[in-house]
């Protein structure tokens, strides 16, 4: 491994917190405009399932790639080229409503917005592996993976507003033209946190693409943590591009009570994977949080599915605040995990492989809620069969490690 870095570890974890947050604002638009982008193209919402899907289609291929790349081009450098190809999908779906070929367009844009997502995370790991303090690792990584949500819960709490103001056309170039800040604003710091970028690295081995989801699925702790990704992500995924269309369809609600619907679960999110990174570098083994964070996870999602269209607001929106609490907050102490396991030096290669299995769940999660929605006409057999899988794994988490102990 190359010396420790000169950029300190509050600068490391700020810049990619931010990038983080704008990949996941750019992630989540469309779910969150879905109700009006729809109607433009006489698609149902429903059809967001397929879309999510596709982006985390790309994300997977972005991820597994990734590892080469952060090698031989830097962290950093990798990130800004993935906020700017994440503001070029955006920018694509407005064009999709003026060109005769959109209907192209529209299963385009969301693969460009993945492949830009896909590298953020495994370029996270490497900086934060080499920078934060190994007592704090699972609050460190914690932090950055609240700009999960916390893109998502500014999607929810501006872009509905400003697609009734301006069109969801200018909302969408608004968060495109953004992206162009955040890669500026990540330049100065680039030079540091990329030293360690070996320039005669090929940038794709095919020799070496699969390698680093052979060394995840060698090892029983890396496997377990991937295998639980493809379920708990599914899950967090398929809670933040449905609660809207179901609050909205199946309660009746506004798109802008059902935004803050979405902003609340988000900001659990955020709040949540705060406190499981402090609860699991001082107080539970990480697995433990996992196990327990799944099982609360499956419980919400099922309370979720069984809340009436006439029930309390106030209530909604204290369940939702713990069902993104649970569904969204246990992705930092994942990663924290996967970086201390990983082999030295191979935080990124690690995490990307990891990611690609992890991003499969993502990707089927959206279109298997949505197909289920469809057959039975009711969004509410998504979240129980969602919650029945992480609510499983959990449980089985739980009884694993109390084994291994």
């Amino acid at each position: 491994m190359s010396e420790r870095p000169r950029t300190g570890g509050f600068v490391a974890l700020a810049a990619t917190l931010a990038i983080q947050v704008y990949v996941s604002l750019a992630a989540s638009a469309t779910a969150v405009l879905a109700p009006v982008i729809a109607p433009e193209f006489a698609l149902s919402p429903k059809l967001v399932g397929p879309f999510i899907g596709l982006v985390y289609a790309g994300s997977m291929v972005a991820s597994l790639v990734s590892g080469s790349l952060i090698a031989r081009y830097g962290a950093i450098r990798l990130s800004q080229i993935g906020v700017l190809v994440c503001a070029i999908g955006l920018a694509l779906l407005p064009a999709a409503s003026w060109l005769p070929f959109g209907t192209a367009l529209l299963v385009l844009a969301p693969l460009v917005i993945g492949a830009g997502y896909g590298p953020i995370t495994p370029a996270s790991s490497q900086v934060l592996a080499r920078t934060a303090p190994p007592s704090r690792m699972a609050l460190t990584f914690s932090i950055k993976q609240t700009g999960v949500p916390a893109g998502a819960a500014l999607g929810g709490a501006i872009l509905p507003a400003l697609a009734l103001g301006a069109g969801w056309r200018i909302a969408l170039i608004a968060v495109a033209t953004v992206g162009i800040a955040v890669t500026l604003a990540a330049q100065p710091i680039r030079s540091d946190l990329d030293r360690s970028r070996d320039r005669a690295r090929p940038a794709v081995s095919v020799r070496g693409l699969f390698a680093p989801v052979a060394i995840v699925l060698a090892s029983r702790t890396l496997r377990e943590l991937t295998i639980m990704s493809f379920f708990y992500a599914a899950m967090q995924v398929s809670l933040t591009s449905y609660l809207v269309v179901f609050l909205t369809d199946a309660l009746g609600q506004s798109l802008v009570a059902a935004g803050l619907a979405l902003t609340v679960a988000t900001m659990g999110g955020v709040a949540g994977r705060i406190v499981w990174g402090i609860v699991a570098d001082s107080y539970l083994r990480p697995r433990t949080v996992l196990g327990i964070v799944g099982i609360a996870a499956g419980a919400c999602a099922f309370a979720t599915a069984a809340y009436p269209a006439d029930g309390s607001r106030v209530a909604l929106l204290l369940l939702c605040a713990v069902f993104g609490s649970t569904a969204i907050g246990w992705n930092g102490v994942q990663l924290s995990e996967l970086a201390r396991h990983a082999p030295r030096g191979q935080a990124a290669a690690i995490t990307g492989g990891a990611g690609f299995i992890g991003f499969a769940g993502v990707m089927l999660g959206p279109p298997l809620f949505g197909l289920m929605a469809s057959l039975t006409g009711d969004y509410r057999t998504g979240f129980v069969a969602m919650g029945f899988a992480t609510l499983a794994f959990g449980a089985w988490l739980l009884v694993r490690e109390r084994s291994a102990r």
